[in-house]
């Protein structure tokens, strides 16, 4: 009996062994997670400078065309009698470009001239002055021989061969004058209301990595229907500066600036403390140099800085994180931090698509970045 109970007592001290084995452990692991929570909340969090650029534009599309482009057509039936220029060639205004065949309109014109010469001398004045009509008819026939050269610019295209035949009417070559582009772009109807007469327009050409820039010039007061449904308005561009690689009927896009782009640097109100004397301030994280700021509301969550910092920069926290469920934070207003003004930071960001508008925004950086661990790094 009294073995027995020996026994039994030495079973009862092992589990009451175990139960405070397993209580220490526990008891050390909710106190050294407490501790480590604790020490977590306290370590420092960095903060990024966000720059942002907001544009208020209309987007484009479309291809170039030249200032001026004439069509080069033999204005009669004949032969190519010579060609003057070629391919690429500089002309100016009146040069003569080809001539056609003109000896039957050369022998007509001096054959009524003898006889014009004889009505002078036989013939009624009546009989003389539709002779000196005659004339003039005859003398257009033979400037409608040549191909001549409307306005100064570049021969792009000659189909002409010395000695060929033509028809009148036949295509034989291009003049185009590329002092300037312009184009013809679709604008959505509820954007028409913001267009005016030399809004800048910047273009962007998918054969150069270089912009060009124009601006509008007008717009029709009548809309249009596209084949996709759409009512547009279809307003004229005039590009003066383009890369020398932008030939006509090139493709590009482009916006209409409505207003100047508007640059704003934001960072999280907890990357700002303040001096006794209410200077505002930041710490950067790499050499922990302190610089005046001068900020103001964004929203609730950030500040709009308006000096002393450029975008980018890597802040510590200055300002006091409130406590979740801390009555005495939320209602502190001293304590180097900025009190909360309520709201969100607002959304600018924006997209439109061809023909459209919108309010587009890049930024760079983020909002606060938490250092290793989960809660900061520690300094």
């Amino acid at each position: 009996m009294t073995k027995k109970n020996g026994k039994k007592m030495k079973k009862s001290v092992k589990i009451i062994l175990i139960i405070a084995i397993v209580a220490v452990v526990v008891a050390g692991v909710l106190i050294g997670l407490r501790f480590f929570l604790h020490k977590d909340s306290n370590q420092t969090q960095i903060y990024t400078v966000n720059k942002e650029v907001y544009e208020n534009v209309i987007e484009i599309s479309g291809t170039v065309s030249a200032a001026q482009q004439q069509t080069l057509n033999a204005l009669g039936a004949g032969t190519v009698m010579k060609i003057y220029v070629k391919e690429g060639d500089k002309v100016k205004k009146g040069d003569i470009l080809v001539q056609l065949d003109d000896s039957e309109e050369v022998y007509n014109l001096e054959k009524h001239d003898y006889n014009m010469a004889t009505t002078k001398l036989n013939g009624s004045p009546r009989d003389l002055s539709l002779m000196e009509t005659q004339r003039v008819s005859l003398v257009q026939k033979i400037a409608d021989r040549k191909v001549v050269a409307a306005f100064d610019g570049v021969i792009v295209e000659l189909n002409a061969v010395e000695g060929n035949s033509v028809k009148a009417g036949d295509k034989i070559g291009t003049l185009v004058n590329l002092d300037y582009l312009t184009a013809e772009v679709e604008i959505a109807e509820t954007d028409v209301a913001k267009l005016q007469v030399g809004l800048p327009v910047i273009l962007d050409f998918n054969a150069s990595d270089k912009q060009g820039n124009g601006y509008v010039t007008g717009w029709p007061a009548i809309g249009e229907l596209t084949n996709r449904g759409a009512s547009v308005v279809k307003a004229q561009i005039r590009i003066d500066d383009y890369p020398s690689e932008i030939l006509p009927n090139y493709s590009f896009t482009g916006k209409i600036q409505i207003e100047e782009p508007v640059e704003t640097i934001t960072v999280e109100r907890y990357a700002i403390g303040y001096d006794d004397d209410g200077q505002a301030y930041v710490v950067l994280a790499r050499g922990g140099q302190k610089i005046n700021v001068e900020v103001e509301q964004y929203g609730r969550e950030y500040v709009k800085v308006l000096s002393g910092l450029s975008g980018g920069e890597m802040l510590l926290q200055s300002g006091e994180i409130p406590k979740s469920g801390s009555a005495a934070n939320r209602n502190r207003q001293g304590g180097g931090s900025m009190p909360d003004f309520g709201g969100s930071m607002p959304n600018f960001g924006g997209s439109s698509g061809s023909g459209g508008s919108g309010r587009s925004g890049g930024s760079s950086g983020g909002g606060g970045m938490p250092s290793f661990g989960g809660g900061g790094m520690p300094f």
